[in-house]
């Protein structure tokens, strides 16, 4: 296979070069080393004496979840918008930015990866917010790649929102969505049922900011960032009107039109059932959704229809977004630096930790597992939300992701803490198995048409949506995936409904979205190996004997793509070019996906094994902790990416664990001890 580049100079790596490891690690045994058996032992010892002192006393667990300097250079420019920034917040902000800036100025949205052109214009505003000079040269260096790339002209929409609100940008060049939106029938294309749940929560206060169009001052011009200040905005050719696009452009150029001649009556209206939906979403919290996006749209939605910053609503919403910022006191020249968390995940990690350490031999009745569960349990939604328009008469019974977000319960997060409940021997057996019977008939109602499960609603799948001119900041709708499948598969197995008519459809759907190559793409984590190494173990769980021609190209693909150092690594870019899937720099996480299913086909003495053992326990830090620079979990694909500061914890735990103690015990088998 020959390599090519993505257009920013970088090529795949085959598997014999993308490890980041200078030593190769061949079998342990065969090199006269540790025995692999012995080093997961020792290597799982520490990582569990880790993962414990991480807890919190209420008994949840939660890492940093790391995006883009995106949500930071958002945070201050909101700050700016509502006139309420301090010098120590935006001096700390700055700080984290200018530690992200690559040499030629720029900023990427994942670690490794290329320069990104939204990411840079917004790093390079919230700096020159911060005081920066835009003459000096990490500055310069940046608008300079900015004009060469089309300049703000050519960012996302997003971004020139952003723009627009202190007039750096004009109103009229952006695409329009009105709030009439809200009126639309759930029965017809782009209602906002139709639109995935983040996009939904953040495209509904945007109707409001669309239609009353506000310009706060702007402290300084951005003539920099333009290829031809005097025309910003040059006019771009229309697709043919026969196409999608072409449609979707013409609509647009009828809704400006009507936001010039709005019917009134009817924009008041809409104005007023915009501003009720979101207040009817503010969690107990003051967030919305638990993200910050959507939290940021929402608060300068409602202030611009009237809401006062000291307005309870206002100042719960104000409250919850400094509740995303972490600070780190030993910044440059031991100056503080603040990040901002798009969003956190204490349900999620709390429920990997909890099957990480039960699979590494803690055993079911230790307090740390109990307080997980209790915790877990308080958690549980039992209210309707937004995913009932679509199953009205299912009743509730969930998990989110997040600490508040009783709108918008997950199908994945669901399966996993069941998966994790079933794992604990609580001292109230049936308070869990009470719980358990709620999720479990909850998730198995969300399947879609096809036999599958997406994350939060079922056959959310509408074509209309992503084709928006609005709509260019990644996945609007919430379709079906592999490994979200897979884990409800797994779930459905473990609690003995494997020949289920739901999970037989599940099991279907999964061997036919099968790769040529033998992998399963990941929506949810980057990417092949991810959804390979989430799918192989469910299959194998719901029956699927290891020799069965799909688990065996599964085998041979991850096989294949193992690199050099032992390890496993994918690259992000694999979600946009086929020569990525499967290669990139070797990481705890992917290693441990790759290891999963490897271990769930009945691998475990095959030397691709040992070696993955072999790269785990000897890339561990002294303190049991592994680490990870590299973006293993996914937003939207390519789009947003993620570093969830936990998963290099707990996935190689949970792979170590299995390699040392075999497959997880079926319930009743636990319960006998």
């Amino acid at each position: 296979m020959t390599a090519t580049t993505d257009g920013t100079g970088a090529s795949p790596p085959r598997a014999a070069e993308a490890g980041h490891s200078t030593t190769v690690l061949p079998p342990a045994a065969a090199a006269g080393g540790p025995k692999p058996r012995d080093a997961a032992e020792r290597a799982v010892s520490r990582a569990v004496e880790h993962l414990l002192a991480r807890q919190d006393e209420a008994g949840w667990w939660k890492g940093d979840l790391e995006t883009n300097v995106t949500m930071d250079a958002e945070d201050l420019l909101l700050r700016q918008f509502l006139g309420i920034q301090d010098e120590r917040t935006t001096a700390a902000a700055a700080r984290f930015i200018r530690s992200r800036q690559h040499p030629d100025g720029t900023w990427a949205t994942f670690h490794g990866g290329p320069a990104e052109l939204s990411a840079t214009i917004e790093a390079y505003v919230a700096l020159r917010l911060a005081g920066d000079d835009p003459d000096a040269p990490h500055m310069a260096a940046a608008s300079e790649w900015v004009r060469a790339r089309g300049g703000i002209a050519a960012a996302r929409v997003f971004t020139r929102i952003w723009l627009a609100l202190f007039g750096w940008w004009r109103w009229e060049d952006l695409p329009e969505l009105p709030p009439e939106l809200m009126y639309v029938p759930k029965q017809f294309p782009l209602n906002i049922y139709d639109f995935g749940c983040w996009a939904r929560q953040t495209i509904v206060p945007l109707t409001v900011v669309s239609a009353l169009r506000p310009v706060r001052p702007a402290p300084f011009s951005l003539d920099e960032l333009h290829t031809d200040p005097r025309n910003p905005a040059p006019p771009r050719p229309l697709a043919p009107a026969t196409s999608w696009d072409g449609l979707f452009q013409r609509l647009d150029k009828a809704l400006h039109l009507y936001h010039r001649f709005p019917l009134r009556p009817l924009r008041r209206a809409a104005l007023g059932a915009a501003a009720r939906w979101i207040i009817e979403r503010q969690e107990n919290d003051g967030c919305w959704g638990g993200i910050q996006p959507p939290a940021v749209y929402s608060v300068i939605a409602l202030h611009l229809l009237g809401y006062d910053l000291d307005h309870p609503v206002l100042r719960a919403g104000l409250e919850s977004l400094d509740r995303f910022a972490v600070w780190h006191e030993d910044g440059p020249d031991g100056a503080p630096v603040r990040m901002i968390e798009a969003c956190q995940s204490p349900v999620w990690d709390t429920c990997l930790a909890t099957i990480a350490l039960a699979d590494a031999g803690v055993a079911p009745d230790h307090p740390a597992l109990v307080k997980a569960a209790d915790w877990m349990l308080d958690e549980q939604i039992l209210r309707t939300g937004d995913w009932a328009v679509r199953r009205p008469e299912l009743p509730p019974g969930g998990w989110a992701f997040e600490f508040h977000n009783d709108q918008y319960p997950d199908i994945d997060d669901t399966a996993e803490v069941i998966l994790a409940l079933r794992r604990v021997r609580h001292p109230d057996p049936g308070r869990v198995e009470e719980a358990v019977r709620r999720a479990a008939r909850w998730t198995a109602g969300m399947q879609s048409r096809n036999g599958a499960w997406g994350a939060f609603d079922a056959d959310n799948t509408s074509p209309f949506p992503n084709r928006l001119p609005f709509c260019d900041f990644g996945e609007v709708v919430d379709p079906p995936s592999a490994d979200v499948t897979a884990h409800v598969v797994e779930m459905l197995a473990a609690l003995g409904k494997q020949h289920h008519p739901r999970t037989r459809r599940g099991i279907e759907w999964l061997l036919a979205e099968q790769e040529e190559c033998g992998a399963w793409f990941g929506r949810w984590g980057v990417n092949y190996v991810y959804g390979t190494g989430s799918v192989v173990p469910a299959l194998v769980a719901a029956g699927l004997p290891a020799s069965h021609p799909a688990i065996r190209r599964a085998v041979t693909w991850l096989r294949e793509v193992q690199n050099e150092d032992g390890g496993w690594g994918e690259d992000l870019r694999s979600y946009r070019d086929r020569e990525w899937i499967g290669r990139g720099a070797s990481t705890a996480s992917q290693t441990a996906w790759a290891l999963l299913a490897l271990l769930a086909a009945g691998e475990r003495d095959h030397e691709a094994v040992e070696r993955g053992v072999a790269w785990l326990a000897a890339t561990q830090a002294e303190d049991g902790s592994w680490d990870e620079p590299f973006f293993t979990g996914t937003g939207f694909p390519w789009d947003f990416s993620i570093n969830y500061h936990l998963y290099r914890q707990v996935f190689p735990l949970t792979a170590l664990g299995r390699y040392l103690h075999g497959e997880p015990c079926p319930p009743e088998r636990l319960e006998a001890g």
